[in-house]
């Protein structure tokens, strides 16, 4: 089931301008995946909150939810709102990079990760163990960075 998850979520990354994104004007491209990557952060806070930093108590329902929250955006198809158009020198509004359209096997390499670490985090967080909870969760920040490092200007 992973490998196929891991090679859907391949192949969803490469397909980087799908009729759903043709569907959408930029500016709501831009919105959406800027609102579910928000949503994802809010979820990472709350994971971070109880397992990492310990300011809030640890709580294995509201971190499962959280992990679900994740995986279900890691999971969503978000390739699908990249259109050349929303990138950083065609809109104002992202910072998103231009180069994110001329590496798509990078881009493909850090989407599987994304997904398969989200996916993983999922699977951890059912299992209350919060010093694997805190060690998974890094691995899924890992995979937001290495987005952030090669397609997401400052």
């Amino acid at each position: 089931m992973m490998k196929t998850t891991a090679l859907a979520a391949a192949l969803a990354a490469v397909a980087l301008a799908t009729p759903v994104a043709a569907q959408m004007d930029v500016e709501d491209q831009i919105e959406t995946r800027q609102s579910a990557y928000q949503f994802a952060a809010w979820n990472m806070g709350k994971i971070k909150a109880q397992a990492i930093d310990g300011s809030v108590a640890y709580d294995q329902q509201q971190i499962q939810a959280a992990a679900n929250a994740i995986a279900a955006v890691a999971n969503s198809g978000m390739s699908t709102l990249y259109s050349r158009d929303s990138a950083n020198d065609r809109a104002d509004n992202t910072r998103l990079k231009p180069n994110f359209f001329e590496e798509p096997m990078k881009v493909q390499e850090v989407a599987v990760n994304f997904v398969r670490e989200a996916n993983k985090l999922q699977e951890v967080a059912a299992t209350g163990d919060k010093a694997a909870v805190a060690q998974q969760f890094a691995k899924v920040g890992e995979s937001c960075k290495a987005c952030h490092d090669n397609f997401r200007a400052d």
